[in-house]
């Protein structure tokens, strides 16, 4: 097999991921950007995803962040699960709000690792923060 360089290989990650990630299909989570450590993600607000106060519930908003955190900390095509996780939400998300989650690693050593999430609105302001903590167990992302 050819070498392939870390952001080919956190995209080709994704794309695995992707296709069999039903949850993210059906929420409407989208790929953006990929990179080694780094994921950008974006939904947007669905009718659906309302809760009784016509704000976003507030687990879509944690999956979509989480969903970015899953992403970009498998991009090493090393099975990665979440070990613990906590979210502050900052600002509400309404109906037709296009949000955007940013996961970045933070460090990474051994089998675990640290990583930031922001989700933002498209203008600008941060809807929630989300801090993951990862571990590595067996297995590859990409399967043959």
């Amino acid at each position: 097999m050819a070498q392939i360089d870390n952001d080919e290989l956190a995209k080709a990650c994704a794309d695995s991921m992707y296709a069999r990630d039903q949850a993210a299909q059906k929420m409407g989570i989208e790929l953006v950007e990929i990179r080694q450590g780094n994921a950008s993600l974006s939904m947007k607000v669905r009718k659906d995803m309302l809760n009784g106060h016509d704000i976003c519930h507030g687990g879509y908003i944690f999956a979509l962040a989480d969903t970015a955190f899953a992403y970009a900390c498998n991009s090493y095509n090393k099975v990665t699960v979440a070990q613990n996780c906590d979210i502050d939400f900052i600002q509400v998300a309404k109906l037709s709000d296009d949000l955007l989650a940013i996961a970045q690693e933070r460090t990474r050593g051994g089998r675990t690792g640290l990583y930031d999430v922001n989700v933002s609105r498209s203008d600008g302001e941060v809807v929630a923060h989300f801090r993951g903590r990862s571990f590595q167990i067996k297995g590859e992302v990409i399967q043959s």
